[in-house]
């Protein structure tokens, strides 16, 4: 049923000759500025934690707990952000959430001990879970259906953006002292307001909510042909948690939890590690740096490659090779004996695995209804979270014990071999409409 026989029609069939406009380029960039910021809050410490021992006094074992406290707040945070998005609108949860996130990061800039560090670094990971378990939803929400694959993907490209951002400040204000970074990250919060200008609500949780005006509104400021119709939806029910657990959602969602716990926890053993491991190899601090740098350059082709690729053949297919090809890069890094072996093999795993991601994180927002796409969502993020906690101790154990770059190397490895297998029974969605 369409728009030019009918009347009425399910919001999903609004977005399938919607055309990309510059209102979706506008959109794109505030996700992405928001995304950018996801990716220097989790990272930006890591490259001055040098300082950050020094002045607080406290040793690897201290600045471990500092580095993890976000992650941490972030489990609990996404749990309760994704819900809320469901029920309160995809708008409000990013915007107060950001916004929230750069308050208590200001207060954090002037934590005088460790104890209060930890603590105020937890409550922004509370805070900043919002906007990092919402925008891929969010943004999935508003693309034309043809550019749903393509254009997400893209605003995966913040993630090695913020990486540099957050070498680039260790470079240029690492001088200075953890406590300028932080700061840089506080006023990163006034982005919340870029958002609210900017990014309408979600036209598919609007007309959940049985606000067609609202949301035929939207469909035309997106310049959706079909933005008169009256929209139907597959319910109008919040849902609940535990809907996720029933039905056929069942195995998509055991199979979604255990992917996103795999996959990161691979991706952050080796993120949080890798200038120790590069020392080990030789590397010097600064060599290390540039080497993080240059992985996370590679990292944006192998995005684009992703995008262009995923709506031609879809986001099983695309996922599965790229992450296959990541395991295979891995697996040379772990074996490197050579300088240009370690660079090769590295940036083979760079570009692989995070067009992997992108693709993953467009994937994962496509599995769900609309009343339940943002508690999915979150779900997935704790998931992702857990292991983000959990990598960097069991990494650090397995250096402690002395157990070896190569041996570690390949330990992470195996996470993305099974990271492949558990992607195989779950559900091809290029192209179809979301629920």
């Amino acid at each position: 049923m369409t728009a030019t026989d009918a009347r009425t029609l399910p919001i999903g069939a609004a977005f399938d000759r919607m055309p990309f406009t510059r209102r979706h380029l506008l959109i794109a960039a505030a996700l992405f500025i928001a995304f950018v910021i996801e990716s220097w809050e989790q990272l930006a410490l890591i490259y001055v934690s040098g300082d950050l021992g020094d002045d607080l006094g406290i040793g690897p074992a201290g600045i471990g707990v500092v580095l993890s406290a976000v992650a941490f707040g972030m489990i609990p945070g996404s749990l309760v952000w994704g819900p809320l998005a469901d029920r309160i609108g995809r708008k409000p949860a990013c915007f107060w959430s950001l916004l929230a996130y750069g308050v208590i990061a200001l207060a954090s800039a002037f934590a005088p001990n460790m104890a209060t560090l930890v603590t105020l670094r937890v409550a922004s990971g509370l805070a900043l879970a919002g906007v990092y378990t919402i925008t891929f939803p969010y943004f999935l929400e508003l693309l034309p259906t043809r550019s749903r694959g393509r254009a997400a993907v893209y605003l995966s490209i913040g993630w090695p953006i913020g990486m540099l951002a957050a070498i680039g400040a260790s470079v240029t204000l690492g001088h200075l002292g953890w406590h300028i970074v932080v700061l840089a990250s506080a006023a990163a919060g006034l982005w919340a307001f870029a958002i609210r200008a900017w990014v309408p609500e979600s036209p598919y949780w609007l007309a959940a909510r049985g606000r067609q005006d609202e949301a035929r509104q939207v469909l035309r400021a997106l310049s959706s042909p079909d933005a008169d119709a009256t929209f139907t939806v597959a319910t109008q029910r919040v849902g609940h948690p535990l809907d996720l657990l029933r039905g056929r959602l069942t195995k998509i969602t055991v199979v979604m939890l255990l992917l996103n716990f795999a996959f990161n926890w691979g991706y952050w053993g080796l993120q949080t590690w890798l200038p120790s491991l590069l020392q080990e190899k030789g590397l010097t601090l600064d060599s290390s740096l540039g080497f993080a740098a240059l992985s996370a350059l590679m990292m944006i082709p192998g995005y684009v490659s992703a995008s262009l690729l995923t709506g031609r053949f879809g986001r099983k297919k695309v996922f599965l090779v790229y992450v296959v090809a990541a395991a295979l890069g891995g697996l040379w890094f772990a074996l490197a004996d050579s300088t240009f072996e370690l660079y090769a093999g590295n940036f083979v795993l760079s570009f692989f695995s995070l067009g992997a991601w992108g693709v993953w994180n467009t994937w994962n927002g496509e599995f769900y209804p609309t009343a339940l796409r943002g508690t999915g969502y979150s779900w997935a993020t704790a998931a992702q979270l857990v292991a983000t906690t959990m990598a960097p101790s069991a990494v650090g154990a397995l250096l402690a014990n002395a157990t070896g770059f190569t041996a570690t190397m390949l330990v992470i490895n195996a996470f993305m071999a099974v990271t492949a297998l558990l992607a195989v029974p779950l559900p091809e969605t290029e192209g179809h409409e979301l629920e």
